[in-house]
């Protein structure tokens, strides 16, 4: 096992230099967007995002964005700026977030999506665009059947549990006849190398965690999570990748009369368990030179 710099709450802030990029990964419900907050109130900084579904108008409760008051005590970025019809990918995210990494407020760039810090501290291969009409056929396609489509280097790289990172790797497959993989391996220089940062990664117990999620989940019930998936239900549309938030399916199966709430509840709370478990796999594997935040 290679050697890790474990850090608790008040270590990282004694360790953080105040002018340097913090990157701050970690699973669903970890807490670490509470962890970005502290650090801006008391070293200042923007809070940017780097969770794939926070980055949608329609989802403010459903995914845990900050609330209207956080984001008023501090500068935040890429919060709900999108319309739920846009299909937004790592490199727009990459794109957008650089403008944040050339001067002004120190980025504190927090999320769950391990592709965007991927991305961010790696490089982007220069892929050209999906074509609409192989983008069209994939969303019809059984994951099964993207999968099979893939090699074996390129299902290596990707969660194959991941309809949206499967359904990516199938489309770069078809429209470019070469795998996501052979693309990766010309990558480009990245915009923030880990050295230039100080990247955080939280490391939580399964059983803590797995209490966490279900315990917010409630707390989004309560504060208006069905409502938000009762607004978003006439435009609902299940190959967008902004309706495809953790637990917006089965709040529309509620609401469309196919399970009860508690259903619903249970199923959308086993579905964040799942999803939480990619992410730890994820995190452990790929960013192994990231300090662990043991909360």
């Amino acid at each position: 096992m290679n050697e890790r710099l474990v850090l608790n709450h008040q270590t990282v802030m004694d360790r953080l230099v105040p002018d340097k990029p913090v990157l701050i990964a970690g699973p669903t419900a970890s807490g670490k967007s509470a962890l970005a907050l502290r650090i801006a109130a008391e070293q200042g900084g923007v809070i940017v995002n780097a969770d794939a579904s926070q980055v949608y108008a329609c989802w403010r409760v459903l995914t845990a964005r900050p609330s209207r008051e956080e984001e008023r005590k501090n500068p935040h970025a890429l919060y709900g700026h999108l319309d739920a019809m846009v299909r937004y990918s790592a490199g727009h995210w990459l794109r957008d977030v650089t403008s944040y990494l050339s001067g002004g407020a120190r980025p504190i760039i927090v999320g769950g999506t391990g592709l965007y810090f991927a991305v961010l501290t790696q490089g982007l291969a220069d892929i050209p665009p999906t074509p609409p009409d192989i983008r069209a056929r994939g969303d019809r396609l059984e994951l099964s059947e993207m999968l099979a489509a893939l090699g074996d280097q390129t299902r290596n790289r990707i969660d194959s549990a991941n309809r949206a990172r499967v359904q990516r790797a199938w489309e770069v497959m078809t429209a470019t006849g070469r795998g996501l993989g052979a693309w990766q391996e010309e990558t480009g220089p990245p915009a923030l190398t880990l050295t230039a940062a100080q990247p955080i990664v939280f490391d939580v117990d399964k059983e803590v965690l797995n209490a966490r999620i279900e315990r917010r989940f409630d707390l989004m019930l309560a504060a208006g999570a069905l409502d938000e998936a009762r607004r978003v239900l006439p435009d609902y549309d299940p190959t967008l990748p902004a309706h495809r938030a953790i637990g917006a399916p089965e709040l529309i199966a509620h609401l469309n009369g196919q399970l009860s709430l508690d259903e619903a509840r249970t199923a959308a709370i086993t579905a964040t368990r799942q999803y939480a478990k990619r992410q730890r796999t994820w995190f452990r594997s790929k960013m192994r030179q990231w300090s662990a935040y043991v909360p």
